[in-house]
């Protein structure tokens, strides 16, 4: 094999680059026949270090490789596609997947900042939505898991447990007009022993079920006097 005389392979693959032995290896391309392309550094004929990879239907990937992985740093573009999903990820990779630190935005602008686990967003990490809500808090297996705080573009809040992107377990809830609730969730309703506030200073205490309060509770006043409250 001669440096930088194009090679074309059975397959129909065509390389042409620097060689050593009768394999890829220092700076090349190739391409496919299905229009795919890498241009890097190869290491005994594996894409091995800095590279750039274009898939056949547009989609590029910029950044590390090992043994024809995308292993380091690295960007992945998204050509077109799925509008509601991801158009860039910048972040570590390891198996072709995303693994550590990274940012991934989308093609309405909303965007993630955090930790993936093969491939999926896990552990610590924060969303931010193109109309100013965000989250921030536990991810795992690509949904939000365990503890969290989200506030949303219209003053509400809530900061406490979720499983599976809902709320779920114990937090409290406060609105934009000064309301707000303590107690246990379940399937993101009021579910469990709860307190309700209102801005007033009036309050219940109970018990909640499917988001509506339900049996004997106590009420304050705003005048501070206690009574039962009975949920009809």
């Amino acid at each position: 094999m001669k440096n930088n005389q194009p090679y074309k392979f059975k397959t129909g693959a065509e390389y042409k680059g620097q060689w050593d032995r009768n394999q890829r290896h220092g700076v090349g391309t190739q391409t496919w026949p299905d229009g795919s392309e890498y241009t890097g550094q190869w290491k005994n004929n594996a894409a091995v270090g800095k590279g750039r990879f274009t898939h056949s239907d547009g989609d590029l990937y910029i950044g590390q490789w090992d043994q024809n992985q995308a292993s380091g740093y690295g960007a992945y573009y998204h050509n077109k596609g799925n509008r509601d999903g991801p158009r860039a990820f910048r972040g570590t990779w390891s198996n072709d997947l995303q693994q550590g630190s990274g940012v991934e935005v989308w093609f309405d602008n909303s965007e993630y900042r955090g930790r993936f686990d093969e491939g999926k967003k896990s552990g610590p990490g924060a969303y931010y939505w193109k109309d100013g809500s965000q989250y921030t808090g536990a991810w795992s297996g690509g949904v939000i898991n365990g503890p969290g705080e989200y506030f949303t573009n219209d003053g509400r809040s809530f900061k406490g447990q979720w499983k599976e992107s809902v709320i779920h377990g114990i937090g409290r809830y406060v609105w934009e007009g000064g309301c707000e609730y303590n107690g246990q969730y379940k399937a993101d309703n009021k579910h469990g022993f709860g307190v309700f506030t209102w801005k007033d200073g009036r309050k219940v205490e109970g018990f909640w079920d499917n988001g509506k309060q339900c049996g004997e509770g106590r009420y304050t006043g705003t005048d501070g006097k206690v009574t039962l409250s009975v949920a009809k």
